[in-house]
């Protein structure tokens, strides 16, 4: 990390960053053991991955189910690559979790009787994923959750507050480095010390043109710890949502949808996915995902349909059952103009959830003393190569909230104990060393050339390390995403070093958190082009059209570092 001067310093224990569930559940875990913590967002405290998700939360908790039975769902859908001591941990801890904050008044759906409602998405073997607001679950969550942090007076929450960098010393974690807005409304930079930092930060969806991720999923925490060198795994893995509205803000159709019964059609009205996997519409993401893309590609990038008209045959009233079941996508798709009950609506794949991340251990510890991870930025080990549907929002709860103990109750130095990784096939344990990624460096042609703007990450991104992968695009996408980030490394230092030496120095806070937004992106790009480029095979959401089949020596996980 480049040392440079921050304009003011403060102190805190404990930090999270991020406020979706994870860092909520983080930050209420450090309360609850009756000590201080630091919640630091960039925008809103409200405003995350969390509000945006529809489908629900899974978890074992009704008398037809067990955890062991949602641990093999898990496991089926990560193709190889989950630990399983991860996922016990996920589905055991996740049932006690979603039963605690319901008993602590989160407003889950209920029947007239008072019992939780639950339905049945792609891949899940019992119908266990709970729902609040009908698809607005993960509004819903964050509102709930959210007011329980504000009236809990050991939580300080930041608000509008840029993570810039983390600071190390003596190859532990310091503190970290914030963009703020001084009383002028001006960008500063001030630095937070800290003995213990928990990132919950989120995905990196906006590396892609469609997404179904919000404005601030920008791969921040995760592209600060690989500048601090911590260890990284399973990046090649991007789950692309099968179903985002091909127009408007590519707003994400919930698999609940398919769930009740609503089918994918090509252009002529054919339907397709019967011919593809039994499971039809509700096949694992990935597989529908790559079928819609492969339509859309014969069908000169038009978008796939979805129609909902078959649950007609069980809802007469198909409008108010959809008003009623499914209110958030009812209101949106006919403030588009559209009918959803009486015709097709236009779909395409999305980036919807990294299954990568910073490589933690059981209990949110990352590679760096002090640092720990939790929520989609993190590799905790559940997701494998493919996330089973509705984990999410579990995820958060379940790791957020051992991170945060493990924050409170873990010595100075401890240094954390990674579950090895394994080849699946094999069952032989890997030797767990890193593979190292030079940061890309500014040469000679690069020094003249211009930073890159949100609009060509974005298409770079989609055209070679998107839904489907080769050998050369991969290859171009890594020689350009690393001029590009060395251009963009190099213009942060040098605005840096302005900053610390220019009082007068002010720039636009919106201009100056794009920049770096767009610094992060082309970080985790060019780290998860690589990931894709090694990995000679297809496995789960890694898809290479020159390597389109599974192989066992792939059935592992791979750590990258930067250096």
């Amino acid at each position: 990390m480049n040392p440079h001067n921050a304009n003011s310093a403060n102190s805190a224990d404990i930090v999270v960053i991020g406020a979706g569930v994870a860092g909520l559940s983080a930050a209420l875990a450090v309360a609850g053991t009756g000590h201080d913590v630091v919640l630091v967002t960039k925008t809103e405290l409200v405003e995350s991955n969390t509000y945006h998700a529809q489908g629900g939360i899974a978890a074992a908790i009704f008398p037809d189910d067990d955890p062991k039975l949602h641990a093999q769902d898990t496991m089926a859908a990560g193709h190889g690559l989950c630990e399983p001591k991860a996922v016990e941990i996920l589905t055991r801890e996740g049932a006690d979790r979603v039963r605690e904050f319901a008993k602590a008044g989160v407003r889950f759906d209920r029947d007239a009787e008072g019992h939780m409602l639950r339905g049945l998405e792609a891949a899940h073997s019992r119908a266990r994923v709970v729902h609040a607001g009908g698809d607005a679950t993960g509004k819903i969550l964050e509102l709930d959750v959210s007011a329980m942090v504000r009236s809990n007076p050991r939580i300080h929450v930041m608000e509008h507050a840029f993570l810039k960098d983390l600071l190390l010393r003596d190859g532990a974690i310091s503190g970290v480095r914030l963009l703020v807005n001084d009383s002028n409304g001006d960008p500063t930079t001030t630095d937070l010390a800290a003995s213990r930092v928990i990132l919950a930060t989120g995905g990196a969806g906006r590396l892609y043109p469609y997404t179904t991720n919000p404005q601030v999923a920008t791969a921040d925490g995760l592209a600060a710890a690989l500048r601090a060198g911590a260890q990284t795994a399973d990046l090649e893995f991007y789950q692309f949502h099968p179903t985002a509205l091909a127009v408007g803000e590519h707003f994400l159709i919930s698999e609940a949808v398919r769930g009740e019964g609503a089918v994918l059609l090509d252009e002529h009205g054919d339907r397709y996915m019967t011919a593809v996997d039994p499971r039809a519409e509700l096949a694992p993401r990935d597989v529908v995902a790559r079928e819609n893309f492969r339509v859309m590609q014969r069908q000169q990038g038009r978008p796939v349909m979805l129609d909902v008209s078959p649950m007609r045959k069980d809802n007469p009233d198909l409008a108010a059952f959809l008003k009623h079941r499914f209110p958030t996508i009812d209101a949106y798709t006919r403030s588009l103009g559209f009918d959803w009950s009486r015709e097709p609506i236009p779909v395409a794949p999305a980036a919807h959830y990294y299954m990568g991340g910073i490589r933690t251990d059981l209990n949110g510890r990352a590679s760096i003393p002090g640092l720990y991870a939790a929520g989609e930025c993190a590799r905790t080990g559940v997701m494998g190569s493919n996330r089973l549907a509705s984990n999410s929002l579990l995820e958060g709860l379940v790791f957020g909230r051992r991170a945060g103990l493990a924050a409170v109750s873990d010595p100075d130095g401890t240094v954390w104990d990674p579950v090895p990784f394994s080849n699946s096939a094999t069952g032989q344990l890997t030797d767990n060393n890193p593979i190292p990624l030079d940061t890309p460096r500014m040469s000679e042609p690069a020094r003249t050339a211009s930073l890159w703007d949100r609009d060509r990450i974005e298409q770079t991104m989609w055209q070679d390390v998107g839904v489907l992968r080769d050998d050369q695009g991969l290859r171009d996408a890594i020689g350009r995403l690393g001029n590009a980030l060395a251009v963009a490394n190099t213009a942060a230092n040098t605005a840096d070093t302005a900053a610390a030496t220019d009082e007068n120095n002010a720039a636009d806070t919106t201009d100056t958190v794009i920049r770096l937004e767009n610094r992060n992106m082309l970080t985790v790009g060019y780290v998860a082009a690589n990931a894709a480029l090694a990995r000679t095979e297809s496995r789960g959401a890694h898809a290479r059209t020159d390597y389109p089949d599974a192989h066992d020596e792939w059935a592992m996980s791979t750590a990258y570092v930067l250096r």
